[in-house]
């Protein structure tokens, strides 16, 4: 059973890990605040709740220890990260950050121009 354990707990960190090491990778080469918030949302949040899913794992067969804190932060992150992730960049567009000059399609081009109509704003 320990055996197990540690080779569950050992492959939760790990994938964490790797998942972590790419989002930095993300950030450094990707060309604009959008590819890079999506680079820190999305595998930052699968990297941090694979760590804590490992964490978990080691308190509760290793230790005995049943936390359910670990298990609200792995909530949490999961509900915060992305939310996060896309209000920073939705409110960057509406700021005026253009996107990189080899973007190919915009969705929120026309939502934006049709919320903005709506509300009477030029």
């Amino acid at each position: 059973m320990t055996i197990l354990a540690n080779i569950l707990i050992v492959f939760f960190i790990a994938v964490g890990v790797l998942f972590i090491v790419v989002t930095a990778i993300g950030l450094f080469r990707l060309p604009d605040l959008y590819t890079r918030a999506h680079a820190a949302s999305k595998s930052a949040t699968l990297g941090v709740m694979c760590v804590l899913i490992g964490v978990f794992l080691h308190f509760w067969l290793i230790e005995g220890h049943f936390n359910a804190r670990i298990l609200l932060g792995i909530l949490f992150i999961f509900i915060t990260g992305p939310v996060g992730g896309h209000i920073m960049s939705r409110s960057s567009y509406i700021a005026g950050v253009k996107p990189w000059s080899g973007t190919t399609h915009d969705d929120l081009k026309e939502e934006i121009h049709r919320m903005k109509k709506e509300q009477g704003i030029k």
